[in-house]
């Protein structure tokens, strides 16, 4: 068993120069010996090494070749030759070849360790620009909570008192509800927070893909696999590893988690060196796992390890006074993305906004907004009749209307709203053939015009 201590090779046919390098290395680093080339490229092809230190002179295979065929079989590997003094020439030769380096005998404790110190470095740094680039498309950069809402204090009180825990996190709530924020402001509160947070959506991956995406694999597991991939768990070391829609990991693979969560250790697809992390775990889910665990399709004791701290996110429908916040919200940020000047939103707007039951929650708000920012006119409000014919139509959403157009005004200005809002829907039905429309609402196609001039009813670019 290894930790994330860096594992290195020594390969070298003379038997004290092994026992030397192993002598400066091993209370820092897990060191293998070999005293062949032959021995050294087996040893690659079956273990993991994080850096090698490789013999030029040595019987039967020399470190040149050795080289070659370790760079062939993993070209990232990185190489330290060992040369005598009188050799030196030939080292060099060697970074033309792959090599990183070269030190030459007798061995410097100090230069030893540096040159050491220099290539892990540099392959922790490419590991995380690796990370970085494979979660740029999916990270949005936002993580801030807009509420206002009595239901949301009792969450945002919770994550303050568990974030600065290792605990396991279930979050729970309707789809759109914002878990992944919630996860991530567990980590950014947290001693965590300089290290990397990792998000995995498990609906999203292949069960057969799983293990290799979340473990990592090693060149040549599986079809396909062309070169030793860091997991997700490896990359969240120190971290945060969300896993998101946990609901939907298969059977088989619930017994990994289960061992990885109990032990904090895992292996590779293709390895038999198990590696040890640490790794705070959040998950998030839509449905019901005390559900899934009665009906044996959730392993009770995973849930059990996974519900520690058990958060609830409320649906938006029910968080008094956020939909005009986060209206507000999300118009600022798509105005500045797209570069426009949409005002804002008219109180019959916010009417109907305020009273849709938003069965996709947040996301739904949000792309709804994004669309308006895009449809709409410059140094415009957006309007009732600016929203889509579904928001309007929605039964709660006409009784939200009367009320907010009914506020403040007399009985014939309630009347009217709510006469404009009937006919509105009555011709985005119809696709604003007034025909159809008139025959619709009972209505002779005459009365209809006069209604749309007195009501001040005109078709919008993107009323289709």
């Amino acid at each position: 068993m290894v930790s994330m201590h860096a594992r290195i090779l020594v390969v070298d046919d003379d038997e004290a120069i092994r026992d030397a390098l192993r002598e400066i290395l091993e209370d820092d680093y897990d060191v293998v010996c070999v005293d062949s080339g032959f021995k050294a490229v087996n040893a690659v092809k079956n273990q993991v090494f994080d850096l090698i230190f490789l013999d030029i002179v040595m019987p039967e295979m020399d470190g040149i070749e050795t080289l070659k065929r370790i760079k062939a079989h993993d070209k990232n590997l990185d190489i330290i030759m060992i040369s005598a003094v009188d050799r030196a020439q030939e080292a060099t030769n060697s970074i033309k070849h792959g090599a990183y380096d070269y030190i030459t005998k007798p061995f410097d404790h100090e230069i030893i360790l540096n040159r050491l110190e220099k290539v892990l470095l540099k392959r922790n740094l490419l590991k995380e620009v690796s990370f970085h680039r494979s979660q740029a498309a999916s990270e949005s950069g936002q993580t801030q909570i807009i509420s206002q809402s009595k239901n949301m204090t009792a969450v945002f009180d919770r994550v303050a008192k568990v974030a600065e825990t290792s605990s396991n996190v279930l979050i729970t709530g309707e789809s759109g509800t914002g878990k992944e924020l919630i996860a991530r402001a567990l980590h950014n509160e947290s001693l965590r927070k300089d290290k990397p947070f990792v998000a995995i959506n498990c609906a999203a991956i292949p069960a057969e893909l799983m293990e290799a995406e979340l473990f990592g694999h090693e060149k040549g597991a599986f079809t396909g696999a062309h070169k030793q991939t860091i997991g997700k768990f490896e990359f969240a070391h120190q971290g945060t590893l969300f896993l998101d829609e946990i609901s939907c990991l298969k059977s088989e693979f619930q017994a990994k988690l289960l061992r990885f969560i109990q032990e904090r250790e895992f292996t590779r697809v293709g390895s038999h060196r198990t590696i040890k992390v640490d790794v705070r775990i959040v998950v998030a889910t839509n449905t019901s796992l005390d559900d899934m665990v009665k009906e044996g399709t959730f392993r009770d004791d995973l849930y059990f390890r996974l519900n520690v701290v058990p958060i609830l996110l409320p649906p938006l429908r029910t968080r008094k006074g956020d939909v005009p916040l986060l209206a507000d919200f999300f118009l600022d940020r798509f105005n500045r993305q797209m570069n426009k000047n949409i005002k804002g939103f008219t109180p019959d707007a916010i009417a109907v906004l305020d009273t849709y039951p938003w069965p996709g929650n947040i996301r739904e708000l949000e792309n709804l907004i994004e669309r308006m920012v895009v449809l709409g006119a410059e140094n415009q409000f957006i309007d009732e009749k600016d929203l889509p014919f579904d928001l309007l139509f929605h039964k709660e959403s006409e009784k939200g209307v009367q009320k907010g157009a009914s506020e403040n005004k007399g009985l014939i200005q309630a009347r009217q709203s709510f006469e404009r809002l009937y006919i509105l829907r009555a011709l985005q039905n119809c696709r604003w053939n007034q025909t159809w429309a008139a025959n619709l609402l009972g209505i002779h196609r005459n009365t209809l015009i006069q209604k749309m001039k007195s009501l001040n009813l005109t078709r919008e670019r993107n009323d289709f």
